[in-house]
């Protein structure tokens, strides 16, 4: 089992695809966050500006509306709809590591939204009057002022979310792309040797996730000391 893997591994320069699968898994998540940040964020403000104004109204519709389509459905189906139906339909052809950012952008905003609608309204609502009275729109203080704190207080959120979102980039070969996982099949000599193949797959997912854990949990503890100070 582990000669097989090892001559697949190394023998026959299998590695190489490994490596190219894990910049493409880790690219899909990071841009995927990135995506997700900035869609969720502006979801969320339109959801809490509804409560206020009628023209932000209509747009949170549309934002609920939007976080309960791609959070309602698994992110293998988004794949399958925006990859064989949506892009097809609309004759948009893109490459599978951009097609795969793109859908993993749009279903990590709908979980970003919820995270900073919680933040947003977890900061204390004399901010955002305190910006107003200073004369800044609403726009205007909710970005310099509101969303940074609401950030901060999601940090730990937001780092639960983007270990997810890495551990979901393990069904982007459904997209045609070579994410780890996929790269990892490729050494199974064709489904007849998937033990040591699969147990290095899931080793390799361990070894990432823990790193980034220990770098949300120094990001949190920076913050905690810059609050202190």
């Amino acid at each position: 089992m582990w000669e097989s893997f090892y001559r697949n591994f190394i023998t026959n320069d299998g590695y190489i695809t490994v490596l190219q699968g894990l910049e493409n898994t880790l690219i899909i998540a990071i841009v995927g966050l990135v995506i997700g940040i900035i869609i969720g964020s502006v979801v969320a403000c339109f959801q809490v500006a509804g409560k206020r104004n009628k023209v932000a109204r209509g747009f949170a519709v549309v934002g609920d509306a939007y976080t309960a389509v791609f959070r309602g459905t698994p992110i293998i189906v988004q794949i399958f709809l925006f990859h064989f139906v949506i892009f097809p339909v609309l004759g948009i052809r893109f490459d599978g590591l951009i097609e795969c950012c793109i859908v993993f952008g749009l279903n990590s905003g709908a979980y970003v939204a919820e995270i900073m609608r919680g933040g947003i309204l977890s900061v204390d609502v004399g901010q955002l009057e305190a910006g107003r009275t200073l004369g800044l729109s609403y726009a205007t203080t909710m970005i310099k002022i509101v969303i940074p704190q609401a950030v901060k207080n999601v940090i730990p959120t937001l780092g639960n979310e983007f270990i997810t979102l890495t551990k979901d980039t393990s069904v982007a070969g459904y997209a045609s792309i070579m994410d780890l996982t996929f790269a990892f099949r490729t050494l199974t000599d064709g489904g007849t040797n998937v033990m040591a193949p699969y147990i290095v797959l899931a080793i390799c997912y361990l070894i990432i996730i823990a790193i980034f854990t220990v770098i949300v949990r120094l990001i949190e503890r920076r913050l905690r000391k810059s609050e202190r100070r």
